[in-house]
């Protein structure tokens, strides 16, 4: 059946037509030295060009989108991206921009990226910003390269302690590592936040930061910032903060008024650049004053109303990004902060958080609920109730795609049982909203009543249910030639 449905190459079957060649063909080792060109032909598919078209748009069919419907991945925020951001990087200006173009000659893509640099420092309370980095993950390794290099400048060479809250992004102790520092977890207390007494236990004078993400992974704030600061800025550690969900807090908290010295903001979470599929994403670095020395370079700068590259630096890391950064993701994310303004963007956030209250409000009663409070812009469930009636979270998650909905993050964060982390974000309408809560409210009564058809779902997807670890595993996405 597998070949029946993708194999369509057929021999001498061509969809194109090269122009004819306009220079003398090469026919000496100049160019490519000979041991370098192939002995024998490419084997790639040969199919025409109706057959490519169709096999393409197939494709497009099957993948599930965020126009197509509602993603409430926890923790990913996959909200809509406006058509507006497409229309303002498609322009010439921006799109066909070469990086090495001079500069006298790309003043209108550095004062964009210049602004967008301003935006974020006023957003998040901070003094200074690189736009370099291409991811949140990225992101963060870039701040650990600067808080290293910060204690290292002060002859503070004993501080080899990273600590991150047992709900972090599993980002958080990767970069931590790969920046060359231990990891130690600090418990959660009762209350889903971070327990005061584990902190002070472990903020020793070799932590070198605690990494923080606020609102946390379960959707709630951490209520004793201050005295969490505090704590760590008295051992002498920095604070760091994972900017995941700051799109909870647009113009209602800014980090930097939270005294953190350095956090990393998800263009694609918080300000609607595409996500998913690899890239390209964006993850911008905001530092408070003791910091600035450090930032990656180039940096963008204004002299008048000219703007220029500054790459003399004595204690920046260097740079992280070839050329600026992912410049397509400022184009959008530069044109949603304009478009919105500071009221607009302060009501991003409140309708984040009116939209997962909502929906949260209309789940709990049928699901456990590890912190029964009201949560920020994402809530997390525990599908403990369903597991002991025999479907676990995975099946809920499977027989959601029969419903049409993409299912919510599962069995993350770690420290709830059976998670469901869900997140609506404020892209998503009342009634799309309650479409997919009554899914999940009848899923539960399937659970009870017939749970043999969320068992042995999905049912109606192109693919059934996989296995998943030996699909992990043994994946194979190549096309091989006969």
């Amino acid at each position: 059946m597998e070949k029946l449905i993708i194999e369509k190459s057929r021999s001498k079957r061509k969809g194109y037509t090269l122009p004819t060649l306009d220079v003398e063909p090469v026919s000496n080792d100049s160019l490519i030295p000979r041991k370098f060109l192939r002995k024998t032909e490419p084997e790639l598919p040969e199919v025409s060009e109706i057959d490519i078209a169709r096999h393409y748009l197939r494709l497009s069919r099957l993948n599930y989108n965020i126009e197509e419907g509602f993603y409430p991945l926890g923790s990913c925020t996959m909200k809509y991206n406006p058509k507006v951001n497409e229309k303002v990087a498609s322009l010439p200006g921006f799109a066909d921009l070469h990086p090495c173009t001079p500069e006298r000659n790309s003043q209108g893509a550095l004062q964009l990226m210049y602004d967008l640099g301003e935006a974020l420092k006023a957003i998040s309370g901070l003094m200074g910003v690189t736009l370099q980095p291409a991811a949140g993950s990225q992101g963060e390794f870039t701040g650990i390269l600067m808080m290293r290099a910060y204690h290292l400048d002060r002859g503070d060479t004993k501080r080899d302690t990273i600590l991150i809250p047992d709900s972090a992004h599993g980002t958080n102790p990767a970069s931590g590592a790969i920046g060359g520092f231990k990891i130690v977890s600090v418990k959660s207390n009762d209350d889903g936040r971070i327990d005061l007494e584990d902190l002070k236990l472990k903020a020793t004078d070799e932590v070198a930061a605690l990494m923080l993400t606020n609102p946390n992974t379960l959707g709630l704030f951490e209520g004793q910032i201050c005295e969490i600061e505090k704590i760590v800025h008295d051992c002498g550690g920095l604070m760091y903060m994972d900017g995941a969900n700051l799109n909870a807090l647009l113009g209602i908290v800014r980090p930097g008024d939270m005294n953190f010295d350095c956090m990393h903001i998800n263009l694609h979470k918080t300000f609607s650049t595409p996500h998913g599929g690899g890239g390209p994403g964006s993850g911008p670095v905001c530092v408070s004053e003791k910091l600035l020395p450090f930032l990656p370079v180039p940096r963008i700068i204004k002299n008048g109303d000219k703007y220029a590259l500054e790459t003399s630096a004595d204690k920046s890391v260097g740079k992280v990004h070839s050329f600026f950064g992912n410049f397509g993701m400022f184009v959008r994310a530069y044109t949603y902060i304009r478009m919105y303004g500071a009221e607009g963007l302060h009501q991003v956030s409140c309708d984040a958080v009116l939209n997962a209250n909502y929906l949260f409000s209309r789940l709990k009663d049928k699901f456990d609920v590890p912190h029964d409070e009201y949560c920020m812009h994402e809530f997390t469930l525990s599908g403990d109730r369903q597991k002991k009636a025999g479907a676990s979270t995975k099946d809920i998650a499977k027989r959601l795609l029969d419903y049409g909905f993409h299912a919510p993050t599962i069995y993350f964060p770690l420290i709830v049982h059976e998670a469901l982390l869900i997140e609506p974000t404020e892209t998503e309408s009342k009634e799309s909203i309650d479409s997919f809560a009554d899914a999940m409210l009848a899923i539960d009564e399937e659970i009870k009543n017939t749970p043999e058809v969320v068992l042995n779902a999905p049912s109606t997807t192109p693919m059934r249910r996989l296995d998943d670890a030996l699909a992990a595993r043994q994946l194979n996405i190549s096309w091989v030639g006969k």
